[in-house]
């Protein structure tokens, strides 16, 4: 089985390594670099920013499945910043189908949501990158292996979000309803 990851991020493209193996034992996956617009605050530009980098790494490889992983900020009453990150999934296949998973979600510090909700920094990674001094911190722990003293990694993050968005097509005769596509996703 060949899939493919809209992103030539390791942590990103091990983790759907990772999952989809253990559920279809041995695949291939290829990684694709695609343009997609910089770090997205709420949930309906990460979930489009999500599917948008599956089905472009889809239509660019021919592979059976193209994978999205975006990790985006999400409005959270009552919580300190406002604001907890969360990896959004999406898998899309050759009849344009998505299925859609999640991360487990925590809240970055302070400094980061307000730095990004003022427009001084493109990325949470700049941000946290300046807290802990880790240079390219989203593709080695991710700042959850930071913030968390290493007991949990961006990769399981990852990891945790294809897993979820794989469970419909691993038990497909109980999701026997009409999937969401490409389209009409992306066009909202």
């Amino acid at each position: 089985m060949r899939v493919a990851v809209g992103s030539l991020n390791q942590v990103k493209i091990e983790a759907v390594k990772s999952g989809f193996e253990k559920f279809f034992g041995k695949v291939v996956v290829e990684p694709i670099s695609v343009d997609v617009p910089p770090q997205p605050i709420g949930f309906h530009e990460t979930l489009r920013g999500a599917v948008l980098r599956a089905s472009k790494a889809l239509r660019l490889s021919g592979a059976e499945y193209g994978v999205g992983l975006e990790a985006g900020l999400m409005k959270v009453p009552h919580s300190i910043t406002g604001y907890f990150d969360q990896h959004i999934c999406a898998v899309v296949d050759q009849e344009e189908r998505v299925t859609l998973g999640f991360s487990m979600a925590f809240e970055f510090p302070k400094k980061v949501i307000e730095k990004l909700l003022a427009g001084r920094a493109d990325e949470a990674e700049e941000v946290m990158e300046e807290i802990s001094g880790i240079k390219s911190i989203g593709e080695k722990c991710g700042a959850i292996g930071y913030l968390s003293r290493g007991e949990i990694e961006r990769k399981n993050l990852c990891e945790q979000a294809v897993i979820s968005a794989l469970i419909p097509r691993v038990n497909h005769k109980l999701y026997l309803g009409r999937w969401p596509n490409i389209r009409e996703i992306l066009e909202r």
